[in-house]
């Protein structure tokens, strides 16, 4: 489980996060949801352990980001936007490379990683170097180092981005089943369709602030909206200006 309580971030003037809280829990899948500038990356900074907020707090299974950083990235399984691969390397040397990282015992990184290199569709190109690959390329191999050692939380951000139709649905079918598989999946996307078919629950943040907090009944119920993107920019616009 994930908990966020209260927190704010500030860059010299720029108020990015403003007294966010929500929890996304084990089983389920949330949808982190925000214009441009909300403050949805400095929120998944934060959890990612790579930023300390300057008020609040936030929990990786009790861990504390700030305080148990270590422990608490031993949870997460992230996918941060615009992950890079290292070029040099092909992709199961890019995927067996993070699981040694992540402390898996050498025996377990072989079978680990191709499984992965199944269960993500990436057979074709497994053993070529990642430098010219496409975007739904690298984004699968990336996908794969986040869950090469079976986290129990994944954060992705814009998993889908570049992503065809087909890899697309692959990619929503294995949310499912980690979900199925009891995990906390938190998920940032600006595409309404995914968020709709994926998330249990949706966190909407404009201004650096949670404007609405629901499952997607919900929120096109509070605000009195049918469609799900007219409900958003309705929630966003209740929002005050930082």
């Amino acid at each position: 489980m994930i908990t966020v309580n209260d927190i704010h971030k500030s860059f010299g003037k720029v108020r990015a996060v403003r007294g966010v809280s929500f929890q996304a829990p084990d089983g389920k899948i949330t949808g982190l949801l925000g214009p441009n500038g909300a403050g949805k990356s400095t929120t998944l900074r934060v959890l990612y352990t790579v930023l300390t907020p300057d008020k609040g707090s936030a929990t990786i299974d009790g861990m504390d980001v700030v305080t148990e950083s270590l422990a608490a990235r031993k949870s997460i399984g992230s996918l941060p936007h615009g992950a890079g691969l290292y070029p040099h390397l092909t992709a199961r040397e890019n995927i067996a490379y993070y699981a040694k990282l992540c402390g898996l015992e050498h025996g377990a990184i072989d079978g680990r990683v191709e499984h992965l290199v199944k269960l993500l569709e990436i057979d074709a190109f497994a053993d070529r170097k990642t430098k010219g690959f496409s975007q739904g390329q690298r984004t699968k191999v990336a996908i794969a180092r986040a869950l090469v050692h079976n986290p129990q939380n994944v954060i992705l951000d814009e998993p889908s981005n570049g992503l065809d139709v087909m890899a697309t649905r692959s990619l929503r079918e294995l949310i499912l089943k980690l979900k199925d598989a009891g995990h906390c999946v938190l998920i940032s996307s600006h595409v309404m369709q995914e968020v709709a078919a994926l998330c249990d629950d949706i966190v909407i943040i404009a201004n650096g602030r949670v404007a609405i907090d629901d499952s997607a009944d919900g929120i096109r119920e509070r605000t009195g909206c049918d469609d799900l993107e007219d409900a958003f920019v309705k929630a966003i616009e209740m929002v005050e200006p930082a």
